[in-house]
This record gives C-alpha cells, sequence and structure tokens, in this order.
C-alpha cells in the first residue's frame, strides 16, 4: 500500500511505483470511478482506428496551458 496527501486545490502525487506498476508516464490520460468509498484510477488508452482517432483528437484540446489554467481554476469552487 502506499500512501499520498491531497492538497488543498485537491492534487495528489501518484507514487513511483504505482505509476510504474501500470505504465502511467508524463502525458497520460488518467480515468477516475468509485465504488461506494473507494476511488478507481485506471490508465485511458485511446483505441485506434476511426473511433479512436476521434476521440484521441477531441481529448487534444485539453492539452494547452490556457486549458491547465481553467481546470485549475474550476478545482477552487466550493462544492455545495
Amino acid at each position: 500500500m502506499e500512501f499520498s496527501k491531497i492538497t488543498t486545490r485537491g492534487r495528489t502525487t501518484i507514487p513511483r511505483r504505482m505509476r510504474d506498476a501500470i505504465g502511467l508516464r508524463e502525458g497520460d490520460l488518467v480515468a477516475f470511478s468509485h465504488r461506494g468509498d473507494h476511488l478507481v484510477l485506471r490508465k485511458f488508452e485511446v483505441a485506434s482506428g476511426a473511433h479512436g482517432d476521434g476521440v484521441s483528437g477531441a481529448m487534444s484540446e485539453w492539452e494547452s496551458a490556457a486549458d491547465e489554467d481553467a481546470w485549475r481554476d474550476l478545482t477552487s469552487v466550493p462544492r455545495p
């Protein structure tokens, strides 16, 4: 078991052994889901072919510095 703190902005570091175990690298996409009180993080791999190319093209718009700044601001919005 590995541990990591969550910052005031909701960020955390995925421990190196966990990243290495599933082959996560800088720039990879991850998907989150939950089951009860368990958080599940999975490496998101875009499929190849026409469908995968469409998804990849749509996802690439999120890779800009402007989008990173926009998402950063959204994490500070209080939840009800």
